[in-house]
């Protein structure tokens, strides 16, 4: 892997021409919310340590669309979800969620539409300073060496630029005058220093590495019945979520023929009261409290044994997001001190 330097006021220009590889998405502001969304101009993008609301496999596992059109002959895929991307301003944690859900819809047989997505699609990382509740050091995600074409670590008025590509090379060639490929040891320097007083920067922390085991000696713990009580089964720990994957498909059948129609993918959650709902009105999870010891049983133990990495990216957009204070945070810690909350 290459690493290369680029002074800051090049930036804007360089990212800008980077629309010759594909439509340019980012971090940008959209009513109000910091969201995934194209960019009609590169001053739309927002470079911050902030994470945007919903993460970014909504680009890769959409919200929801059209997988195919059918009528008595058959049926036609729909591909027009895919499009050649650059998406630019990802936070390592992001890629590392990637990497994960490549796991899940990547396996034989590929998941048609994530392939397409994911190979029309340029990654340009972003690193980023943690905020208050970014876990990313306690799951290893903080730092990222694949996965990108490029990579931009911010240092003082200058980028160090890592190529993770021949993709990337490619772009560097577009505007090889903005680089330079002499790094010197003031600026590798720098990048250690920078390093030190990120990590010191992490204010909160889980146990990551023990929670597999500390999930097995939990099983039947009564912390799951408390928040199980507290749980409004709003799923929107798993919209934020970068790694929950779960969705639904519909047929939706034209009103004047019912022959013709086409077939609709959405996401689902396994933290809804009908996820687990079968034949017959039987509900393997009926109770909450099941629901949310699945959900975090996936997090933090069975995804590790499946793919040999936890569920968990550390970015803390499920503390921010649950609207009654369940999260890593809380539930890695009740089940480390096996003490249920003050009520």
């Amino acid at each position: 892997m290459r690493i290369l330097k680029m002074q800051a006021k090049f930036l804007e220009v360089f990212l800008e021409s980077l629309d010759k590889f594909g439509a340019l998405y980012g971090p940008k502001q959209k009513d109000g919310v910091l969201s995934y969304d194209r960019l009609n101009d590169i001053s739309d993008l927002v470079l911050t340590d902030e994470h945007p609301m919903i993460p970014i496999k909504k680009l890769f596992h959409p919200m929801q669309f059209t997988m195919m059109h059918f009528d008595e002959t058959g049926f036609k895929p729909d591909y027009s979800v895919i499009e050649k991307r650059v998406v630019l301003g990802v936070h390592p944690c992001e890629i590392h969620s990637l990497l994960k859900l490549d796991k899940v819809f990547l396996r034989d047989p590929a998941d048609p539409y994530y392939a397409g997505l994911r190979d029309s699609t340029a990654i340009i990382g972003f690193s980023c300073l943690p905020l208050e509740n970014h876990l990313c050091l306690s799951t290893d995600t903080d730092i990222i060496q694949e996965g990108f074409d490029l990579f931009f670590v911010k240092l003082e008025g200058f980028y160090l630029v890592w190529i993770g590509s021949s993709l990337g090379y490619d772009m560097i060639h577009e505007r090889e005058d903005f680089f330079e490929e002499n790094v010197s040891h003031d600026d590798i320097r720098e990048y250690v220093e920078w390093r030190k007083k990120r990590n010191s920067m992490f204010k909160k922390s889980f146990p990551a590495d023990n929670m597999p085991d500390i999930m097995d000696l939990n099983h039947d713990s009564e912390i799951w019945d408390y928040f199980g009580n507290k749980c409004l089964s709003c799923g929107q720990c798993s919209m934020a979520c970068p790694t929950c994957n779960c969705y639904n498909v519909t047929d939706v059948l034209e009103v004047t023929n019912d022959t013709v129609g086409h077939r609709n993918r959405q996401w689902d959650s396994c933290m809804f009261v009908d996820y687990s709902l079968v034949a017959g009105n039987h509900n393997f999870r009926a109770a909450r409290a099941d629901r949310l010891r699945l959900w975090y049983g996936h997090k933090l133990k069975s995804w590790g044994v499946d793919y040999g990495l936890p569920g968990c990216v550390g970015c803390g957009r499920c503390v921010d997001s649950c609207p009654v204070d369940i999260n890593i945070l809380t539930i890695s810690e009740a089940l480390t001190s096996k003490e249920v909350p003050n009520q």
